[in-house]
């Protein structure tokens, strides 16, 4: 798909899209405009909050808006690998095995609460986030393309919950928090005003394919020299920071750059400038440093750091292409 031919057509169907989902997410459009960029940029989702916020409530409303082939798995801690991966099943009459899908053979895969079952089952869904292949007896299957994960996880010590690693939560491209509503919506919510009534009036946008060229698109997104300079200052500032024990590895740099192209796209423009940095780094950075215990003792918070570390990095004055200025 080509890049100057089909730029605006693609910019205004992801507009559709939001306008889409925001019909159930009410009062988060900063919340969906992320999800929607970790999508375009071919990247999986973790949304971590309280109960009841709507983390699950965002993520059927992308499975809807993006009228993609979608499965979900409400986990808890009898769920075993098989359960997502499939399994095989020996046939009498052929005196053979064959193979029976499990829901992770889709394009969309919704994980409710993943770190409510065992981590035996996390690591299987997370090998096929990183390698998009399933593997079962010893026999390789392909995902679909596209293929995006979004799991939603109740916060660290929820009773009945399992860590994940900081070696699986890499493998997400952001990490979010939805935060409680507004006083507006809360009183709507107070009236009986449900948020299923908003995800029951969502139309399908996009199909697979469509998404698959406007993730091309997103690839195609310009990045100066200057601002993938600054990229790697953020990363790198969180491998020396006192309050951090350990900073963000290369994929987390890929990350960055990929989200960064995305957010760039979702505002309108064919290059990306360094406020598209600053608004994803957060949400690729949290879930990737670990603190010390010096922070801990402190009570510094992770986007604590973070901002800091962003104050502290000088931004770039020159990031655009000298056919991108306009007077």
């Amino acid at each position: 798909m080509d890049f100057a031919m089909n730029y605006k057509e693609a910019y205004a169907k992801a507009q559709e899209v939001l306008e889409e989902v925001k019909k159930a997410v009410h009062g988060k459009d900063d919340c969906v405009e992320k999800a929607f960029s970790a999508i375009l940029a071919r990247g999986h989702i973790l949304i971590e909050d309280v109960p009841g916020v709507g983390k699950t409530t965002l993520a059927v409303a992308f499975s809807k808006a993006l009228a993609l082939d979608n499965h979900r798995v409400q986990f808890t801690p009898d769920v075993q690998p098989s359960d997502l991966l499939g399994f095989s099943m020996y046939h009498k009459e052929t005196d053979a095995f064959s193979y029976k899908p499990g829901p992770i053979l889709c394009n969309l895969f919704l994980a409710d609460e993943i770190n409510r079952t065992s981590p035996k089952t996390q690591s299987a869904l997370l090998e096929v986030m990183e390698e998009g292949m399933v593997t079962v007896d010893g026999t390789s299957h392909r995902v679909p393309e596209p293929f995006i994960v979004i799991a939603t996880q109740n916060p660290k010590g929820s009773a009945g919950t399992q860590l994940l690693p900081e070696s699986q939560l890499d493998r997400f491209m952001i990490s979010m928090s939805m935060g409680y509503p507004d006083m507006a919506y809360e009183i709507e919510i107070a009236k009986g005003k449900s948020m299923r009534e908003g995800s029951n009036q969502i139309s399908g946008i996009l199909h697979a394919q469509e998404l698959a060229g406007m993730q091309n698109l997103v690839e195609q997104i310009y990045i100066h020299d200057n601002v993938y300079k600054y990229i790697a200052k953020l990363v790198s500032a969180t491998r020396e920071n006192p309050y951090i024990e350990l900073g963000i590895s290369p994929r987390g740099t890929i990350a960055c750059t990929r989200m960064a192209k995305a957010r760039a796209f979702t505002q309108g423009r064919g290059y990306v400038i360094p406020e598209d940095v600053v608004g994803i780094y957060c949400d690729v950075a949290r879930h990737r440093i670990v603190l010390n215990t010096k922070a801990r003792v402190s009570h510094v918070s992770p986007e604590a750091v973070l901002w800091q570390i962003m104050e502290e990095v000088k931004q770039p004055t020159s990031y655009m292409k000298r056919a991108d200025y306009r007077d």
